[in-house]
């Protein structure tokens, strides 16, 4: 009797998943297809105008057309530093449309959901915090015991700066990936499909910079037995990274397997921008480094496949899903 058996995607995307629980990362809940462009760009800082949300790249829905509610307060503030700036930045000096932000469309990256996750756990803390002065209003000082994966702190405050003290104490450092289904409108070639997957991982501290980035990285590579892959580093353009190394704005690495005659794009990697973080209302010394890549190709390169056709799609080989080895990927 014949058995079942695992897709190399999936052989690769757990040993992916456990290689960031080792590193001490909460996975962020995904598989949420359908996303407004809110999320999926304004959110980020990217202009309504960039080429990126255009319909030649992007999928948008006809039914549901619009997002049903999105955060009032978030919005504002995000649509006052597209048309005005501030921050510290000039904005894009633009008329910011509501209508655009509202229209619904198939996740184009899980960025969408890093802003999302951050956004509204900050929220919640502060919220929590703001409530509780609220409650005690009638007195003028009190004791509170908050306790949370990532911090257990004890806080005595006076009843007239409460407010400020609240907002500024809840903020603690976290560790969050994701691995999700994401859909581009692109033309099928050899190593490119309109649906794929892909890797999202950031980490949320005070002060962070490149330096802290490359080490993670190091890090991570590192259980990725690199000797198995060679490192490249380039420069690109996303609005919503900014490094400092390379005075742009974010910083891509490919990989090349040995045998492989060329090298593979698989990742990009920045700080999150003052724009994208500062009206999520974090602390003005928080910075979020993340990178991110396809869950495709690093399984490509691990099991000698040069056609992302042969590894995810209808024309895979049902013979490739049972012969192909478990993934010792991080595996020493």
């Amino acid at each position: 009797m014949e058995a079942g058996h695992l897709h190399p995607l999936l052989k690769v995307w757990e040993m992916f998943r456990r290689i960031f629980l080792e590193m001490g990362f909460e996975e962020m809940p995904t598989s949420n297809f359908v996303e407004s462009s809110f999320w999926n760009s304004n959110a980020l800082f990217q202009p309504q105008q960039h080429r990126a949300r255009d319909s030649h790249d992007i999928f948008f829905l006809k039914v549901p057309s619009t997002t049903r509610q999105l955060p009032e307060d978030h919005v504002e503030r995000v649509k006052r530093v597209h048309e005005s700036g501030g921050y510290g930045s000039q904005g894009y000096g633009y008329d910011w449309k509501r209508v655009e932000a509202d229209k619904n469309l198939l996740c184009s990256h899980t960025t969408a959901v890093s802003s999302r996750k951050i956004t509204i756990f900050f929220f919640r803390r502060q919220t929590f915090f703001s409530h509780l002065c609220l409650l005690k209003g009638k007195q003028n000082w009190c004791s509170v015991r908050w306790c949370h994966s990532s911090v257990s702190i004890i806080c005595f405050f006076i009843l007239p700066h409460c407010q400020s003290i609240c907002v500024e104490i809840t903020f603690s450092p976290k560790r969050y990936f994701s691995i999700d289904h994401v859909f581009q409108n692109e033309a099928g070639d050899r190593t490119h499909l309109a649906e794929f997957h892909q890797i999202e991982v950031l980490v949320c501290d005070r002060g962070f910079k490149l330096g802290d980035l490359i080490g993670v990285l190091s890090d991570f590579f590192a259980r990725l037995r690199k000797k198995l892959l060679q490192v490249s580093e380039c420069q690109s353009y996303n609005s919503n990274l900014r490094t400092i190394r390379t005075q742009s704005l974010a910083w891509k690495f490919s990989v090349i397997m040995r045998g492989f005659k060329k090298w593979l794009d698989v990742g990009n990697s920045g700080v999150f921008s003052p724009e994208m973080l500062l009206p999520m209302r974090l602390p003005e010394d928080a910075s979020v480094i993340a990178w991110g890549l396809s869950l495709e190709r690093p399984t490509m390169i691990l099991y000698g496949i040069d056609n992302i056709r042969d590894l995810f799609g209808p024309k895979v080989d049902l013979g490739l899903i049972k012969t192909k080895p478990i993934c010792r990927l991080g595996i020493q």
